[in-house]
């Protein structure tokens, strides 16, 4: 197994999230702030996600692949912002990805569109977590965040079971309130 430590401020998102980490990897804590990672590796080949990855995309998603990418867009962020925590799994494909691209012809969007590939970009996708707090680990999930802070959020709960068209109603609706 792979390993490398790796050190984090506790402070990231104005508080510690016990959850960022620990389902995109094996962690073993050593001390506050600092923990092992004992499998870094892929779960999904490339090849198999490339479609998955394309369908947002070719919308207009910014793919953010490693940790430095994702704390370079959200810590210092201003406007407003969309992050997908994409996701291989049938409610990503059937509802998450449909409901956000139909909620992008709003009149009322996001300035910018992000997206992470959970199980795929896992240290990105970790990274990205420790933006969500204080919610868990979801994916897939979509935050919308208004100069830096978080503001809306739809957990792998709040996807599941709901039509592409309920989800795009629900984020127009926040993009009417924060964009």
């Amino acid at each position: 197994l792979a390993m490398k430590k790796v050190t984090r401020k506790a402070s990231r998102a104005t508080r510690p999230n016990p959850f960022a980490t620990f389902p995109a990897y094996l962690c073993c804590f050593t001390d506050i702030g600092s923990f092992e990672l004992l499998n870094t590796r892929k779960m999904y080949p490339a090849e198999l996600v490339a479609p998955m990855t394309r369908d947002l995309t070719t919308v207009g998603f910014e793919p953010l692949q490693t940790p430095q990418q994702v704390v370079d867009v959200l810590e210092n962020q201003t406007g407003t912002a969309l992050l997908v925590v994409n996701s291989v799994c049938g409610c990503a494909a059937a509802n998450a990805r449909p409901g956000v691209k139909i909620a992008l012809q709003n009149e009322k969007q996001p300035e910018k569109l992000y997206t992470v590939f959970a199980g795929v970009d896992t240290e990105a996708t970790a990274m990205a977590r420790e933006f969500l707090l204080p919610y868990p680990p979801s994916s897939p999930a979509i935050a919308l965040f208004k100069d830096g802070r978080l503001v809306h959020f739809l957990e792998r709960h709040h996807i599941e079971g709901r039509s592409a068209m309920m989800i795009a109603e629900n984020l127009k609706a926040a993009f009417n309130d924060f964009c």
